[in-house]
């Protein structure tokens, strides 16, 4: 999503609130817990989920080993549910030709570094690159290349982004910068 006028350009970026994370983060959620109740169940020798009787799984290893992967599961589906909630790289990309600055904030985890807040003179912005990895894993990002401060990304490393829609997003960027475009 961006707003444009003459003058400014906003873009703004998703994080991780998206219907993916939330759906992983809910399935892990539910089979950790299910590893955890079936583990529980063969140390208790009690049926604690109905449809699993727990004779069958023997406490030492198989139940300790389901009860490891159960707490395992619940510690990265926490991280996950707590990533969503605190929204981790949402944020927006400003680009201002009348003040002459592009501004480029993130949301990060809680502590120090919660705001990313980077400013960047315009005239330092050497070019618009595009990173074109294809194969199995195909990759495509675009950066801006920052003199004497290196490359920055502004799309997400997971977006998957067609080739044509990367390449029109750069030439619009780079034509409202007025700088040229690099391929890679």
């Amino acid at each position: 999503m961006s707003w444009r006028s003459d003058r400014i350009w906003i873009e703004l970026i998703a994080g991780s609130r998206k219907p993916s994370n939330v759906c992983w983060a809910f399935i892990l959620f539910l089979g950790s817990l299910g590893f955890l109740l079936v583990g529980t169940s063969s140390y208790l020798g009690r049926n604690l989920i109905p449809l699993f009787p727990s004779q069958q799984i023997i406490f030492f290893p198989q139940g300790i080993v389901m009860s490891f992967y159960g707490i395992a599961g619940l510690f990265i589906s926490s991280y996950l549910w707590s990533t969503i909630s605190w929204n981790v790289g949402s944020g927006y990309d400003r680009f201002d030709i009348k003040e002459g600055i592009v501004c480029i904030f993130r949301w990060g985890f809680p502590g120090k570094n919660r705001r990313i807040f980077l400013r960047f003179l315009m005239k330092d912005i050497q070019s618009i690159r595009i990173e074109v990895k294809e194969g199995i894993y195909a990759r495509r990002v675009l950066y801006m290349e920052i003199r004497g401060q290196g490359s920055i990304p502004l799309t997400r490393t997971d977006e998957n982004l067609t080739l044509r829609e990367i390449e029109q997003k750069a030439a619009e960027l780079a034509y409202f910068l007025c700088v040229p475009i690099e391929v890679f």
